[in-house]
């Protein structure tokens, strides 16, 4: 491999002696020293983005600067560097994932592509009008849409398993849901409105029992929780660079290789072929298949780089650090007069979803951001979600790995603010 590669050949996690001190770790990230509105910046808006750490700055911009070149067909040596420097970061990405071979590991745009291409190939490839597509109450858009897409030109019928009051799925009911007609099943990992972290590797069990191939919507859970796609059993698993510290526009589709082989091109073009003629065209071997044109090669390298910076923090100690801070802004939350909680499932990820019944979310977080504190508020791509709870949209408090409980102190503070401007 290159010497002058963006990333450095990954070592083990024993060899890294992984990080536990995680309060130090707010220093990685340049962008939180900074004031908005004259205030220090509180930064919960994870879930829509995470922050990136210098280490994936730096990659990419080395890259920019020395690297720079397309992959796969140069001879020269910047593309050689490049081609080096993307594959590479498929090398961590399987990693990442635990999936068996790197023929597995399919970069796209991020989680919503991830999902179109399975729904658009697999769906074209296995579906009929006679068949169903399970998924859940609690899913994003981007697990809901294409479903819908898929089923509207195949004649498919799309079926939703529901969740209950304390946002957790039903698992009764998505057991009873799954029949013969039961082809595919999609359900998130972690649901981006709520925090519920859903029992995947149980759920994937009982849709393989019922002959239904399995896609998780993994992007909320990669940068909280360890996956495995071997473990879980998953048939694919999607993510998504910027919501685990890396740069937007990239992320991975990891498929079972038995049935991406059998799956027709998602899109056609260079890259994905072997040969051209202008009555047919052969594909490329596996994951080529699927990544037409030009990539995004530094997001890629800058993807790579994400993973092998969590690589270096415990995994053990990143989990009870946010598991730790989520408990104390669900406590602080709920001493606040008029505030409800959305969501209160038992396993629950980094997300705080809540509501005043006489305060809108919008202007909730215009109040907070001039208090330098940065929420997501809407109906955060799941109107499903909204729908149930009989919501027009939550204020979204979601955490990362730098944030602290000064943080969760400032949030409760700016919502005191926002109690005395309307009341």
């Amino acid at each position: 491999m290159n010497s002058d590669m963006s990333s450095a050949t990954p070592t083990s996690i024993s060899e890294r002696h992984p990080i536990t001190n995680i309060e130090a770790l707010r220093a990685d990230f340049p962008i939180l020293d900074q004031e908005v509105h004259g205030k220090p910046l509180t930064y919960l808006d994870s879930a829509a983005s995470a922050q990136r750490p210098q280490s994936v700055i730096d990659a990419m911009v080395r890259h920019e600067q020395r690297n720079h070149a397309n992959i796969h067909r140069g001879v020269h040596e910047l593309s050689q560097r490049s081609t080096d420097a993307y594959e590479h970061a498929r090398d961590l990405a399987r990693a990442f994932v635990n999936a068996p071979s790197r023929s597995e590991i399919v970069f796209t745009r991020g989680t919503t592509e991830s999902i179109n291409l399975v729904a658009a190939s697999l769906g074209r490839m296995s579906l009929s009008a006679s068949d169903e597509v399970l998924i859940t109450q609690m899913e994003h858009h981007s697990n809901i849409v294409p479903w819908q897409l898929i089923c509207q030109q195949t004649g498919a019928r799309l079926l939703a398993a529901p969740m209950t009051q304390s946002g957790e799925l039903d698992v009764e009911a998505f057991s009873r849901k799954l029949t013969e007609r039961t082809k595919i099943v999609a359900i998130g990992h972690v649901s981006n409105a709520l925090g519920t972290i859903n029992p995947v590797k149980e759920l994937t069990a009982i849709a393989h029992d019922a002959g239904a191939i399995v896609v998780v919507d993994g992007a909320q859970a990669a940068p909280h929780l360890p996956i495995d796609v071997q473990d879980i059993d998953c048939d694919f698993y999607a993510l998504s660079g910027h919501k685990m510290y890396g740069p937007t526009g990239i992320g991975l589709l990891y498929g079972r290789e038995t049935l991406l082989d059998r799956m027709p091109p998602y899109q056609g073009g260079g890259e994905m072929i072997l040969t051209v003629t202008i009555e047919s065209s052969t594909y490329s071997e596996l994951p080529h298949k699927f990544e037409a044109g030009t990539p995004n090669i530094t997001g890629a390298v800058g993807l790579g780089a994400a993973i092998d910076y969590l690589a270096t923090i415990d995994p053990k100690a990143r989990i009870d650090h946010e598991d730790r801070l989520l408990e104390l802004a669900t406590a602080e939350l709920s001493r606040i007069p008029g505030l409800r909680i959305v969501g209160t499932a038992k396993r629950k990820a980094g997300v705080l979803s809540f509501v005043f019944d006489d305060i809108h979310a919008h202007d909730l977080g215009t109040i907070l951001d001039r208090e330098g504190v940065a929420i997501r508020t809407g109906h955060h791509c799941a109107m499903p979600v909204m729908d149930f709870f009989c919501v027009p949209a939550t204020a979204r408090a979601s955490l990362g790995l730098y944030n602290n409980a000064d943080d969760i102190h400032r949030l409760v503070g700016g919502l005191h603010r926002a109690l005395e401007l309307f009341r």
